[in-house]
């Protein structure tokens, strides 16, 4: 006889990522997410404090692995991970935070295809706009290190706000939610 907690969650994987394992999913997210940024901000810290030139600047795995900067597939996959975590998740919001998380997804959908424009270039050796390296459209006008910080800093603020409003659902949401995460009680 099977028990409760080995019955897979009605609607598969996604459901489950949305309803009971909400708070994990979104927690592990959240660790990429911030290691992430913190890869950026070191980075940045290379560059405005220590006074290393750009091509040195390579955050923390970068100084040991340097290929993780260099390489666009990389910055492709992470793009991709970003993209998918935020669609994948997106069900368990409810209400002023569903609408906060669409946000963010909205701008890493945007973020994604800058990203996808770099790959393309870095694979064929054709590059946009007579420049001489892979160059994105937003690059034209922002450096590329400050314009990541730009791109993680408008898809992270909404994914804040977002958790922070699912926490703390006002009455019409936490009727609807389908997760634990706030400490109330799963819909059925």
């Amino acid at each position: 006889m099977a028990t409760v907690a080995s019955v897979p969650a009605p609607g598969g994987v996604i459901a489950s990522l949305n309803g009971r394992y909400h708070r994990v999913a979104l927690n592990t997210f959240m660790l990429i997410v911030l290691a992430h940024w913190a890869e950026h901000l070191v980075q940045a810290y290379q560059i405005w404090v220590l006074g290393r030139p750009r091509p040195e600047a390579r955050g923390v795995l970068g100084q040991f692995f340097p290929v993780l900067v260099t390489q666009e597939w990389l910055h492709y996959g992470y793009a991709l991970v970003m993209l998918a975590g935020l669609w994948l998740l997106l069900p368990g919001f409810r209400g002023r935070a569903k609408a906060w998380w669409a946000v963010a997804l909205a701008l890493q959908f945007w973020h994604h295809i800058e990203h996808l424009l770099l790959f393309i270039q870095a694979q064929s050796g054709q590059f946009l706009f007579g420049r001489t390296v892979p160059t994105s459209i937003v690059q034209l006008v922002a450096p590329r290190v400050e314009l990541h910080l730009f791109y993680n800093s408008v898809v992270f603020i909404p994914m804040v706000v977002a958790m922070y409003l699912h926490l703390r659902p006002n009455e019409a949401e936490r009727r609807t939610v389908a997760c634990a995460c706030a400490g109330h009680e799963r819909t059925t």
